[in-house]
């Protein structure tokens, strides 16, 4: 009676994986939804890099020219933008912003994480949810009170304004994350280093960091990203062309009244979010085994 139940079992299992192998089944459960999710998710930058080869008479004249094609593609949109605009400033802006933001936002939170996963103080898990809320809080709405301290402090029109301000909305959110990370973490690790010896400081930095690698890189591509695509905090905070980022210095220079340079637009569009993509493509699979570690709990 058992050999015949697992050999009913064996077959059904065999079966229920031997779905994908049906030519029709695998096309409508497996091919056409990855062709859509491609399609939806490279065609922006299709969009982006024709639209900055085509001439300015092709970007309007859809009677003569297809919009989802260029001709005789030229690069005097990406030559107007790279040369006759300040865009490597804001580039190199957006890159420091976002790298001290990020920098300061995970030293943060690793701190922030560690004291309300490890040390277990009364009122530790208020204190999580709460800070996990006060990401939730728009920064349409803290930006009001942070521009009264920027002015007051004088720090208007210059980086360390964003500097300062970006990790208000980064820290809530990293912070949350990597205490689901730290909770996945054995405790028992840190009984045996604190039995040995050793202080809370020499276990964060060399029990707890290297074991939170992937959650570390999840937390920095995720604060980066954030800061690096921010437009609220850096259109009121900072006002002179030359210490603008990418997204205000790309919406607020090459828009003139009624006048759009589209193919610049789209052209900065594009160099502007490459580098978050190439970030993404190297660290993707920290990122999902940190997302991981981060909700199972």
């Amino acid at each position: 009676m058992a050999v015949t139940e697992t050999f009913d079992k064996k077959k059904h299992d065999e079966g229920g994986a031997t779905y994908l192998e049906r030519t029709p089944r695998r096309l409508v459960t497996l091919y056409l939804p990855l062709a859509i999710f491609v399609i939806v998710l490279l065609f922006p930058f299709y969009w982006m890099t024709i639209t900055a080869l085509k001439p300015d008479n092709q970007l309007t004249d859809y009677d003569h020219y297809s919009p989802f094609w260029v001709v005789k593609p030229t690069l005097d949109h990406i030559r107007y933008l790279l040369f006759e605009t300040s865009y490597l400033p804001w580039l190199w802006n957006t890159i420091v912003i976002s790298v001290a933001a990020t920098f300061l936002s995970i030293f943060a939170a690793v701190l922030a994480a560690y004291a309300i996963e490890r040390l277990r103080f009364t009122g530790s898990r208020q204190v999580g949810l709460g800070i996990f809320l006060a990401y939730l809080v728009p920064p349409s709405i803290l930006f009001i009170p942070l521009a009264f301290m920027v002015f007051k402090l004088g720090l208007y029109d210059s980086k360390w304004a964003l500097i300062l301000t970006y990790p208000t909305f980064l820290i809530p959110f990293c912070t949350w994350l990597l205490m689901g990370y730290f909770r996945s973490i054995p405790y028992e690790l840190e009984e045996c280093a604190l039995i040995d010896g050793a202080t809370r400081l020499q276990i964060l930095v060399k029990i707890i960091l290297p074991l939170s690698v992937p959650g570390l890189i999840s937390a920095s591509i995720f604060a980066f990203t954030l800061s690096w695509n921010e437009f609220i905090y850096a259109l009121t905070f900072i006002q002179s062309s030359e210490n603008k980022t990418v997204p205000v210095g790309v919406l607020t220079e090459l828009v003139r009244s009624d006048v759009y340079e589209w193919g610049a637009l789209m052209a900065g569009a594009l160099f502007g979010s490459l580098p978050v993509v190439i970030l993404y493509s190297f660290f993707v699979d920290y990122y999902v085994s940190s997302m991981t570690g981060a909700v199972k709990e």
